[in-house]
């Protein structure tokens, strides 16, 4: 027989350990108690839904990111805009591009307005470390800068895209540095360094990746495997006949090499320890940029159909998310920034409307009755809605995209009822999104002097040519000015300079040397300043030799700085003028920046290279 006290400590154990049962538990609290993962979102370029072995590709093996379906969660209906900068806006901000002021990819329109929040200032104000590596893609000049949005470190290029994939011209917290090997493996090996300075507080890492998009450069490797690789298409497909075989294999090509670099990544975090409570979303911007194999659905790069808009996303998180979990319920790019604080527990004043909405419930199995939603997306003239089954277009055609992925019958005859729904959805939407978009370009002119920078970048993209002077392409992002032969051309920048100061002024350039000797002006305000090129930087042109199909950006060349002088700058809108007083040879130079230094400002700003 058991005593009366035996049998209530027995009794008691029991109750504890039934009880401990059926109470609810957080399996997300790591064993301190302490729920703050570290964020790792990698964010490529170009990479449509399709371009993944996880997803049917037979022409390709991406077993690192597919491993993260397995080991995580994938999030089946997932939604970005139709090319670069918008998704980039909608991911930091969690709102609608065209309440931002984004209206087009280059030349300034790709800046999301200055007072919006970012996930990075979330985080920050959280207590993380913030790092973002690669193409930025949302504004160049302070207060659209990286560093002035959030991040604590930045290395990449703040362009739509790049001239050079190896060891390219880029920048570290503004300062211009030389990449240092092919810039997917350099990016990820900042990050991974990065995670390394960090790994003792709670760090936030943005690895924005710029390929597949082009020029379609990839090391040897990489591109072996594909040279000469047979391509299967999809006979079904809309696209099919319009598939360039070429690009295809350089595109899948650099696709693998994207999926080595995820792999070396999460495989750092495990064997330091921190992968357990590490989340790692992986998505891409828009869909494919090229015609290729995309499970059948309708459009790419551009579109506002299905192919275009859908983008794959995979999150890993093994301390809370099981493995295997399929999300089919539609989400997007808006939806990061509000799931991301909430796994984070960080709370923050979310402005109205914020549009995305924290999808961790559907991740962790906690969704119970989820309300439907519908999401939409527009670029240029082109304007949709979408719910869980139904595609509207702003041109009338309706979809059932579960059925329908090619969006190849309209249904708006037999569904009037979706159609009235979906069209007043869209048409609210529109007209609430455009009364609040800041969209002229003309409230929101270059901007310089910040009092924030140390430096400031005046690239030939935002510059315009005047007499003979030529932009180097028609896409703008990359390229220098050229073909400058008179004293009568010149190259302006419309500005607002937002602080006064002492700027020391560098040019890069390129000269041959029959031309050294033309003598510069440049003209800001009232103030002049003139130097005399005298050093040649007689450089080819680069990229042609490294590109596995032959692109329709510029070529680039290894651009040289030379000192014009110092200007005393004060605030106000005015026109910098850059021309040459006496040209020495046939041509001035090509020009493809203004470096602005404002001087006495610290030498050591972040972790910058000298």
């Amino acid at each position: 027989m058991l005593s009366n006290l035996v049998w209530k400590k027995l009794s008691f154990c029991l109750f504890v350990t039934f009880a401990g049962l059926l109470l609810p538990s957080d399996k997300c609290l790591a064993d301190d108690g302490v729920k703050q993962p570290n964020v790792v979102v990698i964010l490529t370029d170009d990479q449509g839904w399709g371009d993944l072995s996880l997803h049917g590709n037979p022409n390709l093996s991406t077993p690192n990111i597919d491993a993260m379906a397995r080991d995580g969660a994938e999030i089946d209906r997932f939604y970005v805009c139709a090319v670069c900068s918008p998704t980039r806006a909608e991911f930091l901000t969690g709102r609608y591009h065209n309440r931002l002021g984004v209206y087009s990819t280059s030349a300034g329109g790709e800046r999301f307005n200055s007072d919006e929040q970012t996930i990075a200032e979330v985080f920050r104000e959280g207590g993380y470390a913030t790092g973002c590596y690669g193409k930025w893609h949302s504004g160049m000049q302070y207060p659209y800068h990286p560093n002035a949005r959030g991040f604590d470190d930045y290395y990449g290029f703040c362009s739509g895209h790049w001239g050079n994939y190896f060891s390219p011209m880029l920048e570290h917290n503004g300062r211009l540095v030389k990449g240092d090997g092919f810039i997917i493996d350099d990016l990820t090996n900042r990050t991974i360094q990065f995670i390394d300075s960090h790994h003792d507080q709670p760090f936030f890492v943005y690895l924005a990746l710029n390929t597949p998009h082009s020029p379609m450069q990839v090391p040897d490797q990489y591109w072996q495997k594909f040279a000469d690789k047979d391509i299967v298409s999809d006979p079904e497909a809309a696209n099919a006949k319009k598939e360039n075989l070429e690009h295809t294999r350089a595109a899948l090509a650099m696709c693998e090499n994207i999926d080595a670099n995820v792999g070396r990544l999460i495989h750092h975090l495990d064997r330091i320890g921190v992968g357990e409570d590490t989340i790692v979303i992986y998505f891409s911007d828009n869909g494919p940029n090229g015609s290729r194999f995309n499970a059948g659905m309708r459009g790419r790069k551009g579109s506002t159909n299905e192919g275009g808009l859908r983008s794959p996303c995979l999150i890993r998180y093994p301390r809370c998310i099981d493995p295997g979990t399929k999300v089919k319920r539609i989400a997007g790019a808006i939806d990061l920034l509000p799931t991301l604080a909430d796994f984070a527990g960080i709370k923050f004043d979310a402005p109205k409307p914020l549009d995305g909405k924290s999808i961790k419930p559907l991740l962790t199995g906690g969704a119970g009755a989820w309300k439907s939603r519908v999401m939409f997306s527009t670029w240029n003239t082109k304007a949709t809605v979408r719910d869980d089954r139904y595609r509207l277009q702003s041109n009338g055609g309706l979809y059932d995209i579960i059925n329908d992925p090619r969006e190849k019958s309209d249904l708006t005859e037999e569904k009037p009822q979706v159609v009235k729904r979906l069209k007043k959805e869209l048409a609210g939407w529109l007209a609430e999104t455009s009364l609040k978009s800041t969209r002229a370009p003309a409230t929101r002119p270059i901007t310089l002097a910040h009092p924030d920078a140390e430096y400031t970048q005046l690239p030939s993209r935002d510059a315009r040519a005047h007499g003979g002077v030529r932009r180097s392409n028609r896409f703008p992002n990359c390229t220098f000015m050229t073909n400058w032969k008179t004293p009568e051309d010149s190259i302006t920048w419309d500005v607002q300079v937002l602080d006064r100061g002492a700027y020391e002024v560098q040019m890069y350039y390129a000269c041959k040397q029959d031309d050294v000797g033309s003598e510069l002006e440049l003209t800001i305000g009232d103030e002049k300043i003139g130097k005399r090129i005298e050093v040649a930087n007689e450089v080819p042109l680069i990229g042609a030799a490294e590109d596995r199909f032959k692109r329709v950006e510029g070529y680039v060349r290894d651009w040289r700085p030379m000192t014009l002088g110092v200007v005393q700058l004060v605030p106000g809108k005015t026109t910098l003028t850059l021309r040459a007083r006496k040209v020495a040879g046939e041509e001035v130079a090509d020009m493809r920046l203004l470096l602005f230094r404002r001087l006495g400002a610290s030498e050591n700003r972040g972790t910058s290279e000298k």
